[in-house]
């Protein structure tokens, strides 16, 4: 009796190793075809850019507001370089969220180009201005208000009589 619970154990193990290793190279591929998938799109557009923190961007690895990448866009028009395509991919810090659709739509209005992304489901997605609210262009440093400094009496109290 206990030969056959101890081989029915064994048999069960190698299966259920068996069935890991097979889930997991399936899992792997997976990844995999998706990672080159998106390396090998990168080379159909003039400029990828990838998303930051709070609606910023990476743009050839320098954080820029929205405002800033605007300012991008329009020296590039200025120089005759306005790509004509962008993608915008997630970098290791941030994943490309609504405030940076938002701000891809308002850009690719002002600039002329067309702006995609990977939707949630790996898809090569266009940035529609007309689906998606474009956002005007912000700062990321919001400045606080300045308040002027109280008015100054300077006839009285300065010692010179009067």
């Amino acid at each position: 009796m206990s030969r056959t619970s101890t081989l029915l154990a064994r048999i069960t193990a190698a299966i259920m190793l068996g069935s890991v290793l097979l889930l997991a190279g399936c899992h792997r591929g997976e990844v995999k075809q998706e990672q080159n998938l998106a390396t090998s799109m990168k080379g159909q557009f003039d400029l990828t850019m990838e998303s930051y923190k709070d609606g910023q961007f990476l743009i050839d690895g320098a954080v820029l507001s929205a405002t800033d990448a605007g300012s991008h866009f329009s020296y590039l028009r200025d120089q005759g370089r306005l790509p004509k395509k962008v993608l915008l991919i997630d970098s290791d810090d941030a994943k490309v969220g609504k405030k940076h659709l938002q701000y891809m739509a308002r850009m690719s209005i002002d600039y002329g180009f067309k702006a995609y992304f990977f939707d949630h489901k790996g898809r090569l997605t266009e940035i529609s201005p007309v689906n998606t609210k474009a956002r005007k262009l912000e700062d990321y440093h919001q400045h606080a208000p300045v308040e002027a400094p109280p008015p100054q009496d300077h006839t009285q109290g300065n010692g010179l009589g009067g």
